[in-house]
């Protein structure tokens, strides 16, 4: 209980600015629990009025009754349920919005080792479990208890004994509904582990079903699904069984402790304590006591049990350490020119190896830098560190003579574009792909840039133009069209520095003819690298680095490189 009340004082600040409707839910409930106090004593009297044949009274308490009972449905359907619907979207939204924020701060290295699906049913499905507990689901929940209570405590008022009798077996049922539910939790959470790699496989099959179908992968990727689902069944049977086993054990003694009941209020009744009568009214009792209420304290547990594990999962990214954040610093630069440096960096993507060795390089603004080397020599591994993508080993990076990272993320990320050799698209409008750079982003703006990235006159043969869903990572384009939409983004984004890596790989040798040209007469106004294959994409720049095994071996223009017969 001690979690949940902890965990509910977290949650509440994502949702506090919708307190007015949170204190109309809990008035709405204390309100309808008082009234489920007096409504079993009333049906008591029914039961009397009705056996002594008083009909008049009958008939004034009955319209008491149904008078009662229209009020808590009126409450419950209006001010809970409406106040709970408003509370709990808003906090659910608030707590989906602080978790992408949070979940795109962490260390990429963090974000490679995990699969996309547990991200994505953290921000799903664990942020709705969080907001509905605190919502509409736990306090309907604590109505129908506390309303269920009431008639406990209107056998108290009858008879004492009677009281007495349904205080122990509830007492002694809520215990086993709380043993049940820890047993589940402790299952709960495999399954839940379980069911984001599940997660994380089917999206890898949605988003690469082409290569899956190319490879012919079909069988191999789904006995690989199907084993994983299988675990998981498991995992969710290994539940049922927990429950299974206490549900046998809760009810076979829920038929004892009525039979207990019969006996006791025989006794009452022989004893001239209570009259027949009364005896119907404190035994039809039974079903609120000790079957609702208790289901509804099981469903509640459950619901709370969801909830802490749901708690753990989003706060281990909101405030724990269990992922790595990004760190930047403090320092902004109002001006980036483009002049960049290495100094002495090393790096590797884990401790054993290297990418990077002690290498160290500058860059002056206007510059055009093309990189060369084998796959795998640690060109990519430059541009990553340049974004800070990934902090260095050891040594510095400059930009503007500042120490990278002392600079705020603005600094760096905001005057810096990459254009990779697979560019990811999003599952938007040509248009809105491009807006997600530059929100205000003109007309002319648009079409200027796709005109330099020679991909408007693909765009006017579509349907809906620039508003055409492109699907998701760009699935309707060919691997030349994202490529040059990737460029036409990195253009209107209007970074000092631009990184291609590989960007104009999948494009025929008209197209990359035009882009190279366009890419040229951006020289001298941008800091341009290049990392290419293709000599023609390089043969033009300032300078050239030849990369292998993490150093750079040798730099100079195309005709130095030659004459020296570099590699």
């Amino acid at each position: 209980m001690k979690e949940t009340i902890q965990n509910i004082k977290k949650v509440y600040q994502y949702g506090k600015e919708y307190k007015k409707n949170l204190i109309g839910m809990i008035m709405a409930v204390f309100s309808s629990t008082i009234i489920g106090i007096i409504v079993p004593v009333f049906t008591a009297k029914q039961i009397v009025y009705f056996t002594s044949s008083l009909w008049q009274q009958l008939i004034y308490i009955s319209l008491a009754i149904f008078a009662v009972q229209a009020y808590i449905s009126f409450a419950a359907m209006f001010f809970t349920r409406r106040n709970s619907q408003y509370f709990t979207r808003n906090t659910m939204k608030n707590l989906q919005i602080k978790l992408g924020n949070e979940i795109l701060k962490i260390c990429q290295k963090d974000m490679d080792n995990n699969s996309s699906g547990m991200f994505v049913q953290r921000i799903i499905n664990d942020t709705e479990k969080m907001a509905s507990f605190i919502g509409w689901g736990g306090l309907e929940y604590l109505r129908h208890i506390l309303a269920n209570i009431g008639a406990l405590f209107a056998t108290l008022i009858i008879n004492r004994q009677v009281f007495l009798y349904y205080l122990i077996v509830s007492i002694i049922l809520t215990i086993l509904y709380n043993e049940k539910t820890k047993k589940k939790g402790k299952k709960d959470i495999e399954f839940r582990n379980k069911t984001e790699e599940v997660s994380g496989l089917t999206s890898e099959l949605v988003r690469g079903e082409r290569d899956i179908k190319m490879l012919n992968a079909k069988n191999s990727f789904m006995t690989k699904l199907g084993k994983n689902v299988e675990e998981q069944n498991q995992k969710r049977f290994d539940m049922a069984k927990v429950n299974m086993f206490y549900t046998y054990i809760i009810d076979t003694l829920r038929a004892v402790f009525e039979l207990g009941l019969v006996l006791l209020l025989i006794y009452l009744v022989k004893n001239n304590t209570i009259s027949i009568a009364l005896a119907i009214a404190l035994f039809n009792y039974k079903s609120g006591i000790m079957t609702v209420i208790m289901e509804q304290i099981s469903g509640f547990l459950d619901l709370a049990k969801d909830f802490n594990i749901s708690c753990d999962r989003v706060f281990s990214i909101l405030e724990d350490e269990t992922f790595k954040k990004e760190h930047f610093g403090n320092k902004h630069l109002e001006k980036v020119n483009g002049n960049f440096e290495f100094q002495n960096v090393s790096f590797g993507y884990n401790e054993e190896n290297l990418v990077l060795d002690d290498i160290s390089f500058k860059v002056n603004s206007g510059e055009m830098i093309g990189f060369v080397g084998k796959s795998g020599a640690g060109k990519t591994t430059i541009f990553n560190l340049l974004c800070k993508m990934y902090d260095v080993k050891s040594g510095k990076i400059l930009i503007e003579n500042e120490d990278i990272n002392e600079l705020d993320e603005d600094s760096i990320r905001g005057n810096i574009t990459i254009i990779s050799q697979n560019p990811y698209i999003f599952n938007l409008s040509i248009r809105d792909n491009l807006k997600l750079v530059k929100e205000n982003l003109t007309e002319d703006e648009m079409i200027k840039a796709c005109k330099i990235a020679c991909l408007d006159e693909f765009i006017e043969t579509l349907p809906n133009k620039y508003d055409t869903i492109v699907g998701e990572s760009g699935v309707v384009l060919s691997g030349g069209q994202k490529q040059r939409l990737a460029i036409a983004r990195a253009f209107v984004q209007k970074t000092k520095i631009i990184l291609f890596d590989e960007a104009t790989s999948s494009l025929d040798n008209e197209t990359q003819s035009e882009i190279q040209k366009a890419i040229s007469n951006l020289k001298d106004e941008y800091t341009i690298l290049i990392i290419a294959h293709r000599l023609s994409t390089i043969i033009n720049c300032d300078r050239i680095m030849v990369v292998e095994n993490g150093r750079i071996i040798d730099k100079g223009s195309y005709n130095d490189l030659l004459k020296r017969e570099s590699l």
